[in-house]
């Protein structure tokens, strides 16, 4: 039975439980796998672009500067409720499809176009404040998604306990850090090195760049053994849900290093 671990959150022991159990043409390919990944990309693509041209300013030449803050508060105003209510819904979707992954086919895509607006509606204010950014920090996301895949496919990062390990506790690690540094933001609080643009917070940011873009190889193993071991075919869904879960992190912890080393 297949039992291999995995940091990814929605990424459980239990996922592949009843793998072995199914006839060829029911089970999860890693070719399903990647089309529906595919898909699920495209329509986070969608609802992103849609936020964006809501949140960012249509510039006219010759307007003056006061125009165009109306411009962009008009925007960002007119896009709020959508990135709000994308991130609730996101969330909820999120749950539903970690304990009900036979739902995946429908609440995975639907999770999908939630992120999009989120996404799309925290790029246009990174884009305003900083020019160009959201640029980088896309190419940079697509550039290490592919640069893993290759080390994983070529062997040239191995999947092992150890390796595992290691990635899990700082996940984990990582998980706890935020969860304190959110629980002090409501008696307004904040950890000193985890803002600003200080070079430990340039550091910090690395690292959970670094941790990030690891769980995204052992993502690609975990969905790999399930494959092999003839887990359900509505797992296709569900793993490339967990692939967009570590693509967003990894997409926005990456905007948020590229901000602050702007700031220097």
């Amino acid at each position: 039975m297949f039992s291999q671990r995995t940091s990814n959150p929605v990424l459980k022991d239990d996922v592949f439980a009843s793998a072995g159990s199914f006839a060829p043409g029911q089970i999860m390919t890693i070719q399903g796998t990647v089309n529906k990944s595919f898909l699920m990309l495209a329509l986070l693509v969608a609802s992103g672009a849609w936020i964006w041209h809501m949140a960012t300013p249509q510039i006219v030449v010759g307007m003056g500067r006061e125009d165009l803050a109306a411009q962009i508060s008009g925007g960002l105003a007119k896009a709020m409720p959508f990135v709000i209510g994308g991130g609730i819904m996101g969330f909820i979707l999120a749950l539903v499809t970690i304990f009900k992954k036979e739902w995946a086919g429908f609440t995975a895509p639907a999770y999908a176009i939630c992120e999009g607006l989120v996404l799309g509606g925290v790029s246009a204010m990174f884009e305003l404040r900083y020019p160009g950014i959201v640029t980088q920090a896309v190419m940079l996301t697509l550039g290490t998604l592919f640069c893993l895949l290759m080390a994983y496919k070529t062997g040239i990062i191995r999947v092992t306990d150890k390796f595992r390990l290691g990635v899990m506790v700082a996940t984990g690690a990582i998980g706890l850090l935020y969860l304190v540094s959110f629980i002090l933001g409501f008696f307004h609080v904040q950890i000193p090195f985890m803002h600003g643009s200080s070079l430990i917070s340039i550091g910090l940011s690395l690292f959970i760049v670094g941790i990030a873009a690891l769980n995204l190889v052992l993502d690609f193993d975990f969905i790999e053994q399930g494959a092999q071991n003839g887990a359900p075919k509505y797992m296709e869904w569900f793993g490339s849900f967990a692939l967009m879960v570590t693509l967003v992190w990894l997409y926005m912890e990456i905007l948020s290093l590229l901000s602050k080393l702007r700031e220097r």
